[in-house]
């Protein structure tokens, strides 16, 4: 099939790699512009980008896809399929009818459940045993196009945004491959989403990695690893910012206000949330330093860290 597959960041890349191994004819990428980045504020690429110079793709990439040229440029050379995955862009009605076989989008959830742009960073906060990958047709509203084919995967206790991206990202081209046979010979069977089941993650809000320690000890470490590796779960000791890579629930009951850390031992410590329960930090990224072992930050910068001390709501 001639396929413009639309993606930006590294989930989609998988997906791309697929289409492009199965001998299916890639004639065009779409994908956000390049955005500066770091302290010297260089262009960086879209890592679809960056994958489809390596297979000599034409890449295209319009700020915006609502203009007429932008939209002809998109669909040129008569595709018979478009493909997305994190995208980041909603599509107008012109390019989703404009192919043979329509578009196709690869979701990272269990659709109708978590449509938006932070599927698996909220599954993880909200504490789910399991998501998934559904393909669906595209339409004009946000993820709410018929699945054509789905499929569950576990999260497990230790698993972070970071590790089931790489798993989610890996199924939806394990998925699509699957798919388009069935797009190409008739027999796929549509089913439509129940609206009655319908909840949403729309993208991380600014603010959203700051913890609330009068929640749940749960809910605190599902939290931290809901913002593992990116944006990361922060909260406040001695005035500065402390960020929280990972953590692990203590087994301990403890008789003090939320937030007192309440031990310290020589590889972690730990603090107490809202139900009295402890969360025991493991990695942790103090002001101005990389992402270091608990047991290196107490040697360290965190010398002066004391049973009773109060890591606090950076509000307050």
């Amino acid at each position: 099939m001639k396929i413009v597959f639309m993606g930006t960041p590294d989930f989609a890349v998988p997906v791309l790699s697929m289409l492009v191994e199965e001998g299916h004819d890639v004639i065009r990428v779409v994908t956000q512009p390049d955005r500066p980045k770091g302290r010297k504020r260089e262009l960086i690429k879209t890592p679809v980008k960056v994958e489809a110079e390596k297979h000599d793709i034409p890449v295209f990439q319009p700020e915006k896809l609502r203009d007429e040229e932008a939209v002809e440029q998109a669909i040129e050379g008569n595709p018979d399929l478009i493909v997305t995955a994190a995208y980041g862009q909603l599509l107008p009605e012109s390019i989703l009818t404009a192919p043979k076989y329509g578009a196709v989008n690869v979701h990272a959830s269990l659709l109708p459940a978590y449509r938006g742009g932070a599927p698996i960073h909220q599954s993880i906060i909200d504490g789910q045993k399991e998501t998934g990958v559904t393909i669906m047709y595209m339409v004009k509203r946000l993820d709410a196009g018929d699945m054509l084919l789905q499929e569950a995967i576990n999260i497990e206790e230790d698993d972070t945004v970071g590790t089931m991206h790489d798993k989610l990202s890996a199924l939806g081209a394990k998925l699509l491959k699957e798919t388009l046979p069935h797009l190409e010979n008739g027999t796929v069977q549509p089913v439509q989403q129940d609206e009655e089941k319908v909840t949403y993650a729309p993208n991380i809000a600014r603010g959203a990695e700051r913890i609330d320690w009068t929640k749940s000890a749960q809910a605190v470490h599902n939290q931290i690893r809901g913002m593992n590796p990116w944006p990361v779960a922060f909260t406040t000791w001695n005035g500065q910012s402390l960020k929280l890579w990972k953590s692990e629930l203590s087994d301990k009951n403890f008789d003090a206000n939320p937030g007192t850390v309440v031990e310290r031992e020589q590889d972690s410590f730990t603090v107490v949330a809202g139900d009295h329960q402890g969360v025991k930090l493991l990695l942790v990224q103090p002001a101005g330093k990389k992402a270091m072992e608990a047991s290196d930050f107490l040697r360290g910068k965190g010398q002066s860290l004391n049973v009773g001390d109060v890591l606090k709501d950076d509000k307050e």
